[in-house]
């Protein structure tokens, strides 16, 4: 699977759970970062270093679109970055940024990957301190990988720890309410362009009490 960033940290905020259990059941993780952070506090070195240390801790492989923080393209250029990466790590699951978002890197690398990510069978898109009227409708189970979130975010030592513009409490009480409303406990939430489901694919908990639901092994839709 692939997830794509704008800048460094960002998978870690949207994801990084997520992409802790895909590393937990044998799934090859690849992350994809558009740049380098550049025009944020610390610059761009100690970005690049930090997301290097984050991505070792999610056992991903790291790529780099390198484009200039606040200038992600529109169009044929950003497309191209992420269907090399797409190529280069057979992700058949992606994860990406939701297209309403006030920052303007995000929302163009969100428009790439839905493009370079057409044939893709699922595609879900993540939230950020910046999206705009998130509204998830499918949730990942990460109880057991909000610790290994945690950990990847502290990696970013410039945006957590220096300027506090990542606010870890925060991110665990997002934690728990998506988990609420999944009727989980700690929870991901995802929008989703597309999310082919395979049922005969999917392992289910044959003992269960009467009064519950089917359990899945993977990301769920959420209840009505």
């Amino acid at each position: 699977m692939l997830a794509v960033g704008a800048h460094p940290d960002d998978v870690e905020l949207g994801c990084g759970a997520s992409l802790l259990a895909h590393r937990a059941r044998g799934d090859r993780v690849g992350l994809l970062v558009l740049t380098g952070g550049e025009h944020g506090p610390q610059g761009q070195s100690s970005r690049i270093s930090e997301q290097e240390i984050a991505a070792s801790i999610l056992g991903a492989d790291l790529f780099w679109g390198g484009f200039e923080d606040g200038a992600v393209p529109e169009g044929r250029a950003a497309v191209a970055v992420v269907e090399a990466a797409i190529r280069a790590t057979g992700a058949d699951v992606v994860y990406t940024h939701s297209p309403r978002d006030s920052h303007q890197d995000h929302r163009c690398a969100a428009a790439a990957t839905l493009a370079a990510g057409r044939h893709v069978r699922r595609i879900l898109m993540y939230e950020t301190p910046s999206s705009i009227g998130f509204t998830p409708t499918v949730f990942v189970d990460v109880a057991e990988h909000l610790p290994g979130k945690l950990k990847a975010l502290r990696a970013h030592v410039s945006q957590v720890s220096k300027n506090d513009l990542v606010d870890l409490d925060a991110v665990q009480a997002q934690a728990r309410y998506r988990g609420f409303q999944a009727r989980l406990l700690h929870a991901e939430g995802f929008e989703t362009e597309r999310f082919a489901w395979d049922l005969a694919a999917d392992t289910v908990s044959t003992d269960f009490p009467q009064s519950q639901g089917i359990e899945y092994a993977d990301a769920r839709p959420a209840s009505r």
